[in-house]
């Protein structure tokens, strides 16, 4: 008997993607706003821009792969 992985109903419920979207993008302003912290050195800046993008990045790739129908649509 093959084992098959056990969800709870709410696992299997979609989540809120705008409240996801907007999320994603206030965290990104947020590590843009310790940008100006309390630190020396570039190399804290480096990450935190970084970190930034790539939050924003994923917010764009999901609406992009929704809108060419690649990516299901939940709500």
């Amino acid at each position: 008997m093959a084992e098959e992985p056990v969800y709870a109903p709410d696992q299997l419920k979609p989540g809120n993607r705008k409240w996801g979207r907007i999320g994603a993008l206030g965290t990104a302003v947020l590590i843009l706003s310790l940008f100006w912290g309390n630190h020396e050195g570039n190399t804290e800046n480096v990450y935190l821009v970084v970190t930034a993008l790539i939050l924003v990045g994923a917010v764009i790739t999901d609406a992009v792969l929704r809108r060419n129908g690649l990516k299901r649509n939940d709500q």
